[in-house]
């Protein structure tokens, strides 16, 4: 055969309606499944098996598909998922990927209604967070790659035009953000060539806030010790407490010592759609850049990430480069310059931006926007519960939707307790909440992110973990 299509297209439409039928069953009987099953060692093992030379027809396909990977998936879909910032997707967003892969859009350039919707989205995001219209964006993997290129455009715009033949050729460049940063930030000045320690990892207030006087003390004895500050980064919504900086004075700050201000605001930009807590946000529209996902709040299916540039000239300054084949023109398919390959690294990339707009049209932004307050008063509720548990402790301030906690009988081995009451409702089936480290301690972190997540659903996870925490001691006896 010289084709991949079907002589007769029949059978693939029923094997795709009978698909839709299992994917769309799944979501509406998510809560009467486990949150997550290990994977038995016989399942693992088939997916080592060799290259297949000859294939086994699409119906053999997704029959090992319903035996051997639906039932291992992470999870994230279920509202008992609490481990990390991972949103649940949406039905719509799900019928959109369909869409998406049956035009197989290449949305690096040319002129052609991927990049329109695209465009769309960018402007709304720009919109969202206060940005000008003069704004520039890419819909990208996520966050990490967004602070990346948010990253090289701060480079190019303090070094100028030389840097990108060049490179840094001696300048000590120096940026700075709290010490909660996600670590993706470090990673950024790795694969820059700046290096991990030329980030300053600033300390933080009891809230978890950059602490102000210590930055400024910082990029003081940076600039007397002969380096280059450049780079200044805030946080919307801290990994380990969902803590977010005092962005207006941090946007000041950055002005007074000409330091590119970016903020780092991967789940907590959809604070902008909370009739409740925009506020939260002030001073993000003040910013040079802002890196956020979809993929988290707006519960778009991943990856759905966004990098937003205060100027788009800016990230053709960083990015544009001229090519023989990929010459823009005039009229035709090859019109419609700039293109998104000149805004950021990718040239080949899908088509991510209809899987967005397709959930803010079906739902709108108010529909979002009560999701977000949804979540951040579930973790208040969560917070009252603990308070109200003699053997749960509040670990950290409950600033959105993070809750930390830890159970604490006042019994050996806590910090062992706490991550086998974490893998313990893991493998049974009952939550995913994950583990992290506050004030040396290891403590329970419950991101409520999903918008499936009720109020009995935190209601059962305080019972849970007490639960299993009085049969552990009780087997330890």
């Amino acid at each position: 055969m010289t084709t991949l299509d079907p002589d007769d297209w029949s059978g693939l439409r029923a094997l795709g309606h009978r698909m839709m039928d299992d994917m769309i069953d799944r979501l509406a009987g998510l809560s009467a499944s486990p949150v997550w099953r290990p994977m038995p060692p016989s399942i693992r093992s088939g997916f080592t098996a060799a290259l297949p030379v000859a294939g086994t027809g699409a119906e053999a396909a997704y029959a090992r598909f319903t035996e051997t990977i639906a039932p291992y998936a992470s999870g994230n879909t279920h509202p008992r998922f609490m481990g990390w910032v991972q949103g649940g997707g949406n039905p719509v967003g799900m019928l959109a990927e369909l869409l998406a892969a049956g035009l197989n859009e290449n949305c690096g350039g040319r002129d052609h209604v991927g990049l329109a919707v695209e465009r769309q989205v960018i402007a709304w995001s720009a919109a969202m967070l206060g940005l000008p219209e003069t704004a520039g964006g890419l819909m990208v993997t996520g966050s990490s790659i967004a602070n990346f290129i948010a990253l090289l455009c701060a480079r190019r715009r303090f070094c100028g035009p030389a840097v990108r033949r060049d490179g840094v050729a001696g300048v000590a460049l120096v940026g700075y953000a709290q010490e909660g940063v996600h670590r993706c930030v470090p990673g950024a000045f790795d694969m820059a060539g700046l290096g991990s320690a030329a980030l300053r990892r600033i300390g933080t207030d009891g809230a978890g806030r950059i602490d102000l006087a210590a930055l400024e003390a910082r990029i003081a004895a940076d600039r007397t010790a002969g380096c280059a500050p450049f780079l200044l980064i805030g946080t919307a919504g801290s990994v380990d407490i969902g803590a977010i900086d005092d962005l207006a004075a941090l946007a000041a700050l950055a002005a007074r010592h000409g330091l590119w201000f970016h903020v780092d605001a991967a789940f907590g930009a959809l604070l902008a759609l909370s009739p409740t807590r925009a506020a939260l946000l002030d001073g993000i529209g003040q910013a040079d850049s802002v890196a956020f996902d979809f993929h988290k709040w707006a519960q778009v299916q991943y990856d759905s990430g966004c990098i937003l540039v205060r100027e788009r000239q800016w990230m053709l300054d960083s990015f544009a480069q001229s090519a023989s084949y990929l010459t823009s023109t005039a009229r035709g398919l090859a019109g419609g310059a700039p293109w998104p390959c000149d805004l950021g690294p990718d040239l080949s990339r899908g088509f991510r931006a209809l899987k967005v707009w397709m959930t803010l049209k079906a739902y709108g932004t108010a529909r979002l926007g009560a999701i977000v307050d949804h979540g951040c008063d579930l973790a208040q509720r969560l917070a009252a519960a603990l308070a109200a548990s003699p053997m749960l402790v509040l670990a950290a301030p409950v600033a959105l939707n993070i809750v930390c906690f830890r159970y604490d009988d006042g019994g050996p081995d806590l910090d062992a307790l706490n991550s086998d009451l974490a893998a313990d409702l893991q493998e049974a089936g009952q939550f995913v909440v994950s583990t992290t480290l506050i004030g040396g301690k290891r403590v329970l972190r419950a991101a409520i992110v999903n918008h499936r997540t009720t109020e009995a659903d935190v209601d059962a996870l305080v019972a849970a973990i007490c639960e299993a925490a009085q049969n552990r001691r009780h087997r330890s006896a």
